[in-house]
């Protein structure tokens, strides 16, 4: 599985990177065939002061995307509902396939 992370505007500190690395190694007990993952750190509205946290999350299977951004105060928190968004959809993909 190849991680790619990329902090858009700002340097993420260690805490934060640590964080995710530690949830999207969860993914490997999810789908045994995950091929590539994007993580997206970006903070919105910086013109005005309000600096909302946002976070994508792109997954790669053979023959699948999955694609999640989520928004909120902090990016620990958005990555949490984008990685829950994310593995419901992988899981439901792969109820789908199992099914057929």
């Amino acid at each position: 599985m190849n991680l790619h992370i990329q902090a858009v505007h700002f340097e993420p500190d260690r805490k934060l990177l640590d964080h995710v690395h530690k949830k999207l190694s969860k993914l490997e007990n999810v789908h045994d065939r995950i091929v590539d993952v994007e993580v997206f750190l970006k903070l919105d509205n910086v013109v005005h002061q309000i600096k909302d946290k946002v976070v994508e999350i792109k997954v790669a299977i053979p023959r699948h995307q999955f694609f999640v951004k989520q928004c909120s105060k902090s990016f620990e928190e958005s990555f949490d509902l984008a990685m829950d968004a994310i593995l419901n959809q992988i899981k439901r993909q792969k109820e789908k396939l199992y099914q057929s």
